[in-house]
């Protein structure tokens, strides 16, 4: 486990997940705010096999970890914190659709600045998102520094773009 919440827990994923982390990366409704592509099952275990490389390197700096029910321990989707090419440490999430507006964006939001600053001890956390994902700009205003807004040309999409410091 890395961390839990009232309701979720946050683990490693494993190959196991494969069959629910594909359902939601296949999913257009799940992927038009990240770039609009979806993926196949191939793609997907792939993608999942890369990441599962990741735990093993003592001094990672891309996580991306599975978000569970706490009770069910039925997976919901997945939690990120890595450092992306700005050298910022970024945080991102995504859920399988049958998860939305139940809370659980902004209770796995909060969980993971927790996290960050006081296990990671990271200063300073941003966040990305398309204007047009209004869920999660709203958890983004309430709980990060809203910095700016600007053309993101690689999704073709106005981002807004946040910062938390510690």
């Amino acid at each position: 486990m890395i961390f839990q919440t009232k309701r979720l827990t946050v683990r490693k994923l494993t190959m196991q997940d494969l069959d629910l982390f594909h359902a939601m990366q296949n999913d257009q409704d799940v992927m038009r705010y990240v770039g609009g592509k979806t993926y196949t099952l191939e793609e997907n275990k792939k993608d999942l096999e890369n990441i599962l490389k990741f735990y093993e390197n003592p001094k990672n700096d891309f996580w991306v970890w599975a978000i569970t029910a706490r009770e069910t321990s039925v997976f919901m989707g997945t939690i990120a914190l890595v450092k992306n090419e700005k050298e910022e440490y970024e945080i991102g999430y995504r859920l399988l659709k049958e998860f939305w507006r139940q809370g659980f964006g902004k209770e796995v939001t909060n969980g993971l600045i927790k996290y960050a600053f006081e296990v990671k001890k990271i200063k300073e956390i941003v966040a990305y998102v398309d204007k047009n994902n209004v869920t999660s700009v709203r958890i983004l205003d309430s709980t990060f520094n809203f910095i700016k807004e600007f053309y993101n040309e690689q999704d073709n999409c106005i981002d807004r773009y946040y910062k938390l410091s510690n």
